[in-house]
């Protein structure tokens, strides 16, 4: 009985784990708000410009990365960009992790090719992991009202 119940729980979670996680109800950017994993990211969203596009209609899937993403880029970059003057070039940087379309990790082939809303080109590998870029999806389809989120743990820097 005991280890029926276990295999019930195992199985139960494991299910429960691979389903895609919908925020009820809440866009891309109150997803992202309320994540403290995102906060240099929506720190940027904001110093971009960005909030009310990534609030819209959409659909858009984003390729989300984390702080621990942005910690990797070298000392000082992500305060270079904060800053005012440097505006055009994170807008660059961001809009090339948002691609136009819901696009699920079931849609996914290996090698497909995903245009960017910066206009610049992603390549997708679903083997032996999913990476766009080298960048490594760590959590798929986090589900949003506007779309959908792919957490990745690098940085996406389109050719400037």
């Amino acid at each position: 009985m005991l280890r029926r119940t276990f295999l019930a729980a195992a199985v139960a979670s494991t299910v429960l784990s691979a389903a895609p996680v919908l925020a009820a109800g809440q866009n891309i950017v109150q997803i992202a708000a309320s994540n403290p994993d995102f906060s240099t990211l929506v720190t940027a969203v904001k110093a971009a410009g960005l909030v009310e596009t990534l609030e819209g209609a959409g659909p858009f899937t984003v390729f989300a990365p984390t702080n621990e993403a942005f910690a990797k880029l070298p000392k000082g970059t992500v305060e270079s960009l904060l800053k005012p003057e440097n505006k055009d070039k994170l807008v660059k940087i961001l809009t090339y992790h948002v691609v136009a379309g819901k696009v699920m990790s079931t849609d996914l082939k290996d090698g497909m090719m995903a245009k960017t809303v910066e206009g610049g080109q992603l390549t997708i590998h679903t083997m032996p992991s999913v990476t766009v870029n080298d960048s490594k999806v760590v959590k798929a389809d986090i589900e949003a009202s506007n779309g959908v989120i792919h957490v990745i743990d690098t940085v996406l820097l389109p050719k400037m």
